[in-house]
């Protein structure tokens, strides 16, 4: 009778071990080099694409973040600061409907960027994309040998630390670097080789190729070392993006700041025709001041945050347009009160009210003196006061912020 006890307890175990490993190899759990927080993009039979991450469709409803706040500039390290103000802003983030955050660079020490990585993804569901400046704000010769190898061992350095951080989305090599060898670009490089021709548009052409072939190289590198995440090459809006089109083919989509105002545009089609890529608005949004009344004027932020939203919806992958949308950040999550003259620390205390640019496509104070109607510190969807609670400067959402609320919570 034990001998029968002893072979029936036997054979149950046997088959919860036969159940165990047929639901682990069903559901991917224990799949031989299948991971269950691989992100993808994939291209389906329609010709239009969807990001997916754990293999259901993701659309980034994302936030520029880098929370300055009063009295501090650039090189303020939020990483590392005891106040943790990421755990109050994820907090608002997650009321609004953000699921993602983009980060322009990880932080200057691994454990502080991971925490932070890891404390938006647990607490509150958002995935992190993460750049790389490829050097944007001081950029090399990007033709010469050992400062290509240089810069791709950075990145790659980057890559293989946070690579198997849970919470991250995607990788971004680059930010608006295009600009760099379009006329009036404010931080230009150049080479010897390109200096010999004569044709300014043979020039720039000369350093898009030279540019977007390490881009290509690098991304080609990452995928060695990392095949969970994709990897997207930021540019400006779509300035010689048919050269990045011709000479990166291992890019998985197009990243692009984009500023024109309350419309996107030809964007869509654009990049469509131009590289045959899906498109990541990295960066959309307005202003919440006035230049020509004066005024701050959180309405007509709102208005032109929810247009340039619908148009990122209605590019989505079976919303009727081109279907090659994945989503946007706006930018940018709070207001930035050291932007205007970033070299005078006093001004840093002042949240300035003087245009720094001028853009037609922001048609309601472009009417401002000398039309320099666009005012850097004024992009946040979320307001800084001088007060301060637990340590960091009081958090007053915008109209813009409940603008996208609406919308973004609702799907």
């Amino acid at each position: 009778m034990r001998k029968a006890k002893l072979i029936l307890t036997a054979t149950i175990a046997l088959l919860c071990l036969i159940l165990g490993l047929v639901l682990y190899w069903k559901f991917g759990l224990n799949k031989p080099g299948i991971s269950t927080q691989k992100v993808s993009v994939q291209k389906m039979k329609n010709g239009e694409f969807q990001l997916l991450a754990k293999d259901e469709p993701y659309f980034v409803k994302g936030a520029v973040y880098h929370p300055i706040p009063i009295g501090q500039n650039h090189q303020y390290n939020f990483w590392n600061d005891p106040n943790q103000p990421w755990i109050e802003d994820g907090r608002l983030m997650h009321r609004m409907g953000v699921n993602t955050v983009r980060f322009f660079q990880p932080g200057e020490e691994a454990k502080e960027t991971c925490r932070v990585i890891d404390r938006f993804y647990q607490l509150y569901g958002i995935r992190t994309i993460l750049g790389h400046w490829m050097d944007y704000w001081n950029p090399g010769n990007y033709a010469d040998t050992r400062y290509r190898e240089d810069l791709t061992r950075r990145v790659l350095e980057m890559v293989n630390t946070y690579k198997d951080e849970e919470g991250v989305l995607l990788w971004i090599l680059g930010n608006e670097n295009n600009l760099s060898w379009h006329s009036g670009g404010k931080v230009p490089w150049t080479c010897p080789e390109v200096e010999q021709m004569q044709d300014p548009q043979k020039k720039e052409q000369a350093k898009a190729k030279i540019y977007y072939s390490l881009v290509n190289q690098i991304a080609r590198e990452i995928k060695k070392i990392d095949s969970e995440h994709p990897v997207a090459l930021g540019n400006a809006d779509f300035y010689s993006l048919e050269v990045a089109g011709e000479v990166c083919p291992d890019i998985d989509l197009i990243a692009l700041t984009c500023y024109r105002g309350k419309t996107l545009g030809n964007l869509w089609r654009e990049v469509e025709r131009k590289t045959g890529k899906p498109v990541l608005v990295m960066e959309f949004g307005c202003d919440s001041f006035n230049a020509k009344t004066g005024q701050e004027d959180q309405e007509i932020q709102s208005v032109f945050l929810k247009s340039q939203w619908q148009e990122i919806e209605a590019n989505r992958a079976g919303s009727g347009g081109v279907g090659n949308a994945l989503g946007g950040c706006v930018f940018e999550w709070n207001d930035e009160w050291w932007k205007h003259d970033e070299h005078m620390v006093s001004s840093w205390f002042v949240h300035n009210t003087e245009g720094d640019w001028s853009a037609g496509g922001y048609y309601f104070d472009i009417a401002a003196p000398n039309n320099m109607n666009v005012n850097e510190e004024w992009w946040g969807i979320i307001a800084l006061s001088p007060e301060l609670e637990n340590g960091i400067n009081k958090r007053i959402p915008k109209r813009g912020y409940y603008e996208l609320q609406e919308i973004w919570k609702q799907k």
